[in-house]
């Protein structure tokens, strides 16, 4: 169907097309586009719920971002879905569960995400580290407009691991154009500035404030996002409540960045984006792939936070 711009008949105005919508502002549509709408991309989705499914650690595990050893061949899922990160390591414990209650209805299975050394295998250090599993992907043009949608189980604030910082992170693997300036060899002059298509990693990580460093004594989390339009972190909506949540990315033909949360497990809305950007000041290209980070304080005593994941998927909309 078509519409011609006559029959917009004010500047302000709002269209809902098979889970888009569409803000005309001054002439200029901007669209979010909710996640999970469109087509599920074959291969790069998982509900956990095969009884055979098993995850093969193929210890030990990779730390080359702490000590420069890829310990090849990485872990993976018997599905082929899930893969070890070469550069920083798969979490220690990779296991089906039980679905905790309050679920997706029908669901009976999920999957257990925690970590005791995120750095070198078996070594403690003095810095936090993180853990990475990743999803099999699909190179996908922000054309086709993709989205990432996941189920998180966020337990009890007693039973997370007692620091602040950084727990959990849901992440996306995207490419855009980025500015690079190098000095020129001449004395006294610089060259022009360069673009490049490069990776970047964009995403929410949940960041947990411990109450044995809060003033007024109590426990509580909030999103950290990845990232605005200069590049740096920004915060997002406060965690209040525990339990499961549904987290979202889009990625949209005018090259933003869409993020959303809510707590509960049904389809995410409107009213649950918190956040659009060009991230870094850029206009991504295409989508290609999610990962979820597992992070603690890595000193070789204790465990990181527990978490639950469940239903993640990746969708595009087909032209």
């Amino acid at each position: 169907m078509f519409f011609s711009w006559k029959h917009l008949l004010s500047r302000h105005c709002l269209a809902l097309f098979a889970g888009t919508t569409i803000l005309f502002v001054g002439g200029q549509a901007n669209a979010q586009v909710l996640p999970g709408t469109g087509t599920r991309i074959d291969g790069a989705w998982d509900d956990f719920e095969d009884e055979s499914w098993e995850y093969i650690t193929n210890l030990p595990k990779s730390s080359t971002n702490v000590d420069k050893d890829t310990r090849y061949p990485l872990g993976q899922s018997s599905n082929g879905v899930w893969t070890e990160s070469a550069k920083r390591g798969q979490p220690d414990v990779v296991q089906r569960v039980p679905t905790p209650e309050g679920g997706l209805p029908g669901s009976k299975s999920s999957l257990l995400l925690k970590s005791l050394h995120t750095g070198v295998p078996g070594q403690g250090s003095r810095g936090s580290n993180q853990d990475d599993l990743i999803m099999s992907g699909s190179m996908v043009s922000v054309a086709y407009s993709p989205s990432i949608i996941t189920r998180v189980y966020l337990p009890p604030f007693e039973e997370w691991e007692d620091k602040t910082g950084t727990s959990f992170g849901f992440r996306a693997a995207v490419k855009a154009p980025m500015k690079s300036s190098s000095r020129s060899r001449r004395r006294f002059f610089r060259s022009s500035p360069s673009t490049k298509i490069e990776t970047i990693y964009l995403g929410m990580f949940i960041q947990f404030n411990s109450k044995t460093d809060s003033p007024n004594g109590e426990d509580s989390a909030m999103f950290v996002v990845r990232a605005d339009s200069s590049g740096q972190d920004f915060i997002g909506p406060e965690i209040k409540q525990t339990g499961w949540w549904t987290l979202g990315m889009s990625f949209t033909p005018d090259g933003r960045t869409h993020y959303y949360a809510k707590p509960g497990v049904g389809p995410l809305t409107q009213a649950d984006r918190f956040a659009s950007h060009y991230p870094y000041g850029t206009q991504i290209q295409s989508f290609h792939t999610a990962f979820f980070n597992v992070c603690n304080q890595d000193n070789g005593r204790t465990w990181s936070t527990e978490w639950i994941i469940d239903d993640p998927a990746m969708y595009y909309i087909s032209r």
